[in-house]
């Protein structure tokens, strides 16, 4: 059974934290410029961390254009990992993506990496391409996995920085 994690926005107070996983989690982790942008000034970029006792144990984010969405990166701690802790804030971004206006999402993911594979699949993604030599670290391959049928969007959903786009039937 796990503990009491709760998913909230991404907060910049939120980085030291968010670089340590990203440095344990990836082979090329982002330079903290990169977060800094993408919660600053990017206007399509989304992120949620995963806090536990008061602690960010775990965090992702993706892109949201018009009814299109990418996941760019999902980590979780590795004392924290096998817990559910990656599923649950899996599940919660895409939540959060359908909220924003996505109807699908994609992501990449190392050909290797089986359990992340193991999660999304369960959350409804499939594979639908592949990425020759997407890793520079390696030169592994990267499954491309899609998600078209992302939660209902939640009616009382609001965030005023959002743009939300109507379509226009006439």
């Amino acid at each position: 059974m796990q503990d009491e994690c709760v998913i909230r926005r991404m907060a910049e107070s939120d980085l030291d934290e968010v670089m340590q996983i990203d440095q344990e989690s990836f082979a090329r982790p982002w330079p903290r410029s990169a977060y800094e942008h993408e919660l600053r000034e990017n206007k399509c970029a989304r992120y949620l961390v995963a806090e536990k006792d008061g602690r960010v144990i775990g965090f992702g984010g993706g892109w949201v254009v018009l009814d299109e969405s990418q996941i760019t990166n999902i980590a979780v701690t590795a004392s924290e990992r096998g817990h559910g802790y990656g599923t649950q804030l899996t599940r919660e971004l895409l939540q959060y993506l359908s909220n924003l206006g996505a109807v699908m999402t994609t992501l990449e993911v190392r050909e290797s990496n089986l359990c992340a594979q193991h999660v999304y699949q369960s959350l409804g993604f499939f594979r639908v391409g592949r990425r020759k030599r997407y890793y520079e670290d390696n030169g592994e391959d990267a499954f491309i996995m899609l998600c078209d049928h992302l939660p209902p969007a939640q009616e009382d959903f609001t965030e005023p920085e959002s743009v939300i786009l109507e379509s226009d039937d006439t």
